[in-house]
């Protein structure tokens, strides 16, 4: 089948219309990627919810264990975890009903994409929300 990702305009809308963020493997080491791209995202209005197991917060937010430990609507689930951990976590994210689940730059897994997009989770893999929210909104 492979990976297809949506396009600009669709992934457009997806941020417009979000407004909390579960990020799967925050760190709260400010030198990290997943940091800093969920700072600028914090900074952009998202709501961003820590999801790592080994830290108690991230960005000034009370970290969980894991994505069914929040009770709020989940609009994205953005994972910062090796391509390996995907399938895991496309089952973990569907089960909390995301809008879109969103995997970063370099991570991606063709089982999860297809486990997601047979089930109507619009996917996204392999590509940075922060440089997409820049790109397609300017900020």
């Amino acid at each position: 089948m492979g990976i297809k990702n949506p396009g600009k305009q669709e992934m457009k809308e997806i941020l417009l219309n979000a407004k909390t963020i579960a990020v799967v493997g925050l760190s709260d080491n400010p030198s990290r990627t997943s940091y800093q791209v969920s700072k600028s995202m914090q900074e952009a209005g998202y709501n961003i919810i820590p999801v790592n197991p080994t830290i108690e917060e991230s960005l000034g937010v009370k970290a969980v264990d894991s994505l069914d430990q929040i009770e709020e609507p989940i609009d994205i689930v953005n994972v910062f975890r090796r391509s390996e951990y995907l399938p895991e976590i496309a089952k973990e994210a569907f089960e909390v009903d995301p809008k879109a689940f969103w995997a970063q730059l370099g991570v991606e897994h063709e089982d999860a994409y297809e486990y997601l997009t047979q089930r109507g989770v619009t996917t996204i893999m392999d590509t940075c929300i922060k440089v997409v929210h820049s790109a397609t909104l300017g900020v």
